[in-house]
């Protein structure tokens, strides 16, 4: 198996208003704000409670962080996801999402973005930041492509 070290943490701190900062096996750090995430899901209501929010620790391996005692736990790969969204950045997510939702495989969607499989591959696994080309060309076939006018 692949070493994923860009999507194990190593440390996990836990800052005002429902924020966390994670650092990644692979030396990358990030703020990340959960307050959204919070607001907008039931299931993370009790994270409103800053005591409990305060109990987040690392869950074994680096693959999530949990609060309280395993009663919800964070994925690192979303966590990452998030973080780079709010960073500016492009998440690895919106590829997966862009993939799935217009019913293209990996070999596909690499043919209608003019990109080698290998690379597409490293975008959609987080592996490689996905260049803001990247995404405008994945928005622009989709649109061309509702319309009927995609290669």
């Amino acid at each position: 198996m692949k070493n994923r070290d860009h999507f194990r943490l190593i440390k996990a701190k836990v800052l005002k208003n429902s924020c966390l900062k994670i650092t990644y096996a692979d030396g990358t750090d990030f703020n990340v704000d959960l307050s959204d995430w919070i607001k907008s899901s039931s299931c993370l209501k009790p994270l409103q409670d800053q005591s409990f929010f305060a109990s987040a620790k690392l869950r074994e391996f680096g693959r999530a962080v949990e609060f309280g005692k395993g009663e919800i736990d964070l994925a690192a790969d979303n966590l990452r996801n998030l973080a780079i969204e709010q960073s500016g950045g492009i998440g690895h997510e919106r590829i997966w999402n862009w993939m799935h939702k217009n019913n293209l495989t990996l070999d596909g969607a690499a043919e209608v973005l003019g990109i080698s499989r290998r690379m597409l591959a490293y975008y959609r696994n987080g592996e490689k930041p996905i260049p803001r080309h990247i995404w405008l060309a994945c928005v622009g076939w989709e649109t061309l492509h509702k319309h009927g006018k995609a290669a």
